[in-house]
């Protein structure tokens, strides 16, 4: 019984230490990063998109992935969400009788789902070997396979569930959408926004599409307005549209300290899927806890305390094991 005491006293004694070194996270914490300035992302309008899914079929083909089928037939591509084999969808809300496009009730709107390619990622802060990465330049968070070791750490820590795992594959891959960035080289840009034939996703520089998206927030619902089309900085492509009526927020401009992939949406965003994050990446707070933990020593230094004093309070001295050795008959 003795022995179990001090065990256990030495167990709390550690942990109390523990707790209180990281009893302030606030304290602890690090600034969430900011998105870089020449950034790259898109800008998803869902007043815009007429659920064509033809970005779902150049995404397959622009990164050479199979079709995945959830009817019998097995007669096209039927993905009912994002997956390793599956990097953007085009998902439905629907109420009622779905009689009317962006309404709440008896309505129905289209939300895209795809790498939100966050300003401070949770995958790359998660990987413990770096195969998760974020450009300091384009911001874009790619995927390195050859460093990968399948620990799937990137899909748990990722408040979007967007990396996925190939279960399938031999080596244990990861996919996810990297904004087509094999692509550049030959002077294209990510393959869904070039192939929307409404403009509904749109690619550029973060920056300039947060401004176009703040500019369309400012206009009258049911004016015309011109809509560009493929990527913003590129040749014109407009077109002339009634203006939406957009809940007045920019989806991804302030959740999770921000990300490159912003969104607009006449539905409220939680009911169109996207999760209601604070303005802040919690990768600031984590890190910042493991950096005064390990940095400073404390959690080693805590835990080498809490093992001398388990083993003092175990093992006898030779006096004593010998002592007890007379007084047994």
């Amino acid at each position: 019984m003795d022995t179990r005491r001090h065990f256990l006293k030495g167990v709390l004694a550690g942990g109390a230490a523990v707790a209180g070194a990281v009893a302030a996270p606030e304290v602890c914490a690090r600034e969430t990063h900011t998105r870089p300035p020449e950034g790259l992302g898109l800008l998803y309008d869902a007043t815009l998109c007429v659920g064509c899914k033809a970005c779902v079929a150049a995404c397959k083909e622009a990164n050479n992935n199979p079709p995945e089928f959830s009817t019998e037939d097995h007669l096209w591509d039927t993905p009912l969400d994002t997956s390793g084999y599956t990097f953007n969808l085009i998902k439905v809300y629907r109420n009622g009788t779905m009689e009317t496009k962006d309404a709440e009730v008896n309505g129905y709107a289209f939300m895209k789902t795809s790498c939100m390619h966050c300003a401070d990622p949770s995958c790359v802060s998660a990987c413990p070997v770096s195969a998760m990465l974020k450009d300091p330049v384009t911001g874009i968070v790619s995927y390195n396979p050859d460093a990968c070791v399948g620990c799937r750490y990137c899909v748990a820590a990722c408040p979007f569930g967007i990396p996925k795992y190939q279960y399938d594959s031999p080596t244990g891959k990861i996919g996810k959408c990297e904004l087509c960035r094999h692509r550049y080289k030959d002077g294209h840009y990510s393959a869904c926004a070039e192939v929307c034939p409404t403009g509904a996703t749109l690619y550029g520089k973060t920056s300039d599409l947060l401004a176009e998206a703040k500019r369309r927030l400012a206009l009258k619902p049911g004016s015309t307005t011109t809509y560009p089309r493929g990527r913003l900085d590129g040749p014109d492509q407009s077109w002339e549209g009634p203006v939406g009526n957009y809940i007045q927020h920019v989806y991804g401009e302030t959740e999770y300290g921000g990300t490159q992939v912003l969104k607009l949406s006449a539905v409220t965003f939680e009911k169109v899927g996207m999760p209601n994050l604070p303005p802040h990446s919690s990768v600031a707070t984590s890190e910042g806890i493991q950096h005064s933990l390990y940095g400073g020593l404390v959690l080693p230094v805590v835990a080498l305390g809490a093992l001398s004093f388990i083993a003092k309070r175990t093992v006898k001295h030779d006096d004593e094991a010998n002592s007890d050795e007379e007084k047994q008959p």
